[in-house]
């Protein structure tokens, strides 16, 4: 694809006797000359998009912009004559829906005229593609002209060399292949060719390679790759004879669960059985002691472990055998039988006994 060289132009906008002061450069959208230009398109276009572009070209100079007295920088080459600086300028800065400004530092001559307004306006030159977009700025001059002319011959040659001084790129060519650099490692408009050339180095460096020469890596196939790798494990299904289904898991985690619950509550309720039956716990502390056991087993073992038994209470004082009832506490019926049969009440009494 054959691009046509960059257009240029010359606009002018009026001062104010600040010293320091933010300049509209260029205006946004669509605008035009006093004297009907531009020709080939219908108008120059400014957006925030190719102002980015302008932005970012400025801020990667190592000098500052100059402003000129009536385009001299441009007419030096010809006309033999010094081209002094009115002004320097490096920040550029947009403005939604206004337009592109420079911070410009005038020199005291310059401040002095254009207070007396003998200086009244400023020119910037800048190219343009076939589209009218505005690819670049050049130059700004301090002029009384309202609106310029076509750059007459004569500045041809100057004005090469100041498109080729400036950083910005001006081979359509490379812009469209930057363009689509940007686009493909996710940077932003105003990237400028060294941003790309650094993301390019971390992209080098993920794949293994910090050397550019050494670095050879087909990017289209290794994404390729990396999709089939993607397609075939979500494709490849499951080996139902390595794996069991999430249902089946879930029932005998369940089932372990409860059992595993069961056979903690047996084992405090025969904790609790044996330490009742020796004396280590009271009936009014088995509430207490199957409660704890519950939440912590191996607390209610330590604890019963740490507790005496009692003897009293797991033996008898007859050892096993009824206690022998007194002659007072021979009912009425037993008496009854004892005079009725002649028996001695004692003897009765003795008997029960043994």
């Amino acid at each position: 694809m054959t691009y046509p060289a960059p257009l240029f132009a010359a606009l002018t906008v009026e001062l104010t006797t600040e010293i320091k002061q933010a300049i509209k450069l260029l205006p946004a959208g669509e605008f035009r000359a006093r004297d009907g230009r531009p020709e080939g398109c219908d108008a120059w276009v400014l957006d925030s998009e190719n102002a980015a572009l302008l932005i970012a070209a400025a801020a990667r100079q190592q000098t500052l912009s100059v402003v000129d007295y009536e385009h001299q920088t441009l007419n030096a080459a010809e006309n033999g004559l010094p081209a002094p600086a009115a002004g320097w300028f490096k920040e550029l800065e947009w403005r939604d829906g206004d337009g592109l400004y420079a911070i410009v530092d005038w020199t005291d001559p310059a401040a002095k005229m254009i207070a007396a307004k003998e200086y009244r306006y400023i020119s910037p030159v800048f190219t343009y593609d076939k589209t009218g977009r505005v690819l670049g700025l050049l130059h700004v001059a301090l002029t009384n002209t309202p609106a310029l002319d076509e750059l007459p011959p004569l500045s041809v040659a100057a004005l090469s060399r100041l498109v080729s001084l400036t950083t910005q790129p001006q081979d359509p060519k490379m812009e469209e292949l930057l363009e689509q650099l940007r686009w493909l490692l996710n940077l932003p408009v105003g990237a400028t060719a060294e941003d790309v050339k650094a993301q390019l180095q971390k992209l080098m460096t993920q794949l293994g390679s910090t050397d550019t020469a050494a670095a050879s890596v087909d990017l289209l196939k290794l994404l390729t790759e990396q999709q089939t790798q993607i397609a075939a494990l979500s494709a490849k299904t499951a080996d139902p004879a390595k794996f069991v289904p999430i249902e089946v898991m879930l029932e005998l985690q369940t089932q372990i669960a409860a059992l595993t619950t069961t056979q903690q509550v047996n084992e405090v309720d025969e904790l609790i059985t044996a330490a009742l039956s020796d004396g280590r716990l009271f009936p009014a502390q088995e509430g207490w002691a199957k409660s704890y056991g519950k939440e912590n087993v191996a607390g209610l073992k330590s604890y019963l472990a740490g507790v005496p038994k009692i003897a009293a209470l797991k033996t008898s004082q007859t050892q096993g055998k009824p206690p022998v009832p007194t002659e007072s506490e021979l009912d009425d019926i037993t008496m009854a039988v004892c005079r009725a049969m002649g028996n001695s009440p004692a003897d009765v009494k003795k008997t029960l006994g043994s």
